[in-house]
């Protein structure tokens, strides 16, 4: 893998997905081709038992000012969330994630930022869009009529993330014995439906390379499986919407440098198609993102 006769063949065997269009979206009003302009997506979390540290707001003043800061860098889109996905997080009710996120949401669509929230609780999501939120991040899969009506009654768009179980904290496997892409895309496939039948019109998929999984404990296990799936993310453009992946940060392999570990993954989801990064570095992605679309171009 990632050596150029690899990549060729991969291009070669999988060219109708790789030519395959992907709808526009529209997000906070606007109506965006992101083929044409991939997004990114900072991330805030109002959680302190998030592993990536410098993620981390202490308080709504905090997470806003974490947020202009990511939306100056060139973030469109700032992610805030108030439980941590990692298994043994501790879990925040409803109410108590409501009392995070809120605050923030109203200050942040104030000021013209656009938000997305990650979330799996109908009242959390309720309470985010009725403060402004654009997006909703959903990490879950039960009470889906009531989120997928809150979200097309705002008009929000919405990234279905993959979730073998309830929410992504359950503990869970993914497909390491056979191709890991035509299982998403049949998992994928029903979800969209599911999400379009409920009126939700803006949909991105999430392969949710972000979250723990059982058999991907091993770090250079994981960090390959998340370069293979990223690298294969243009396959899922088949179904027809946008791909959001989250950049891995791989500390087992960069160390100290582990804070480039997401530019480093930015070049391997460019080269995937992907649409839209979730980052933590959003300064270092963005120039990385920039630099691959600015030399894809002909020159001459």
């Amino acid at each position: 893998m990632l050596e150029l006769a690899w990549l060729s063949r991969l291009a070669s065997d999988h060219r109708a997905a790789l030519e395959a269009p992907v709808a526009p979206i529209r997000i906070a009003g606007r109506l965006r081709d992101l083929d044409a302009a991939p997004m990114v997506m900072g991330v805030v979390n109002l959680s302190r038992d998030s592993t990536y540290r410098d993620s981390v707001a202490v308080s709504t003043a905090s997470a806003i000012r974490r947020a202009r800061i990511m939306h100056a860098q060139g973030a469109d889109i700032i992610d805030v969330g108030a439980e941590s996905t990692t298994a043994r997080a501790e879990r925040r009710t409803p109410v108590e994630q409501i009392r995070s996120l809120v605050p923030v949401v109203e200050a942040l669509s104030a000021e013209g930022i656009p938000t997305s929230v990650e979330a799996y609780s109908p009242e959390v999501v309720e309470a985010c869009l009725a403060a402004g939120a654009a997006m909703v991040n959903l990490t879950g899969t039960t009470d889906l009529d009531r989120i997928h009506a809150a979200a097309a009654e705002h008009d929000a768009a919405v990234i279905l993330c993959y979730v073998p179980g309830a929410t992504v904290r359950e503990e869970a496997a993914v497909v390491r014995d056979r191709d890991p892409i035509p299982v998403l895309a049949e998992h994928f496939a029903d979800v969209i439906e599911r999400a379009r039948g409920h009126g939700v019109t803006d949909l991105l998929i999430d392969p949710g390379l972000g979250f723990f999984y059982s058999n991907l404990t091993d770090p250079l296990v994981r960090a390959r499986h998340q370069a293979e799936v990223l690298i294969g993310s243009f396959r899922l453009r088949s179904l027809g919407v946008p791909i959001c992946q989250a950049l891995p940060h791989a500390y087992d392999l960069f160390e100290e440098h582990f804070r480039s570990a997401e530019g480093f993954f930015a070049v391997l989801a460019s080269l995937g198609r992907v649409n839209l990064v979730r980052t933590h570095e959003v300064g270092s992605v963005a120039a990385v993102l920039g630099a691959m679309q600015a030399l894809a171009g002909d020159p001459r």
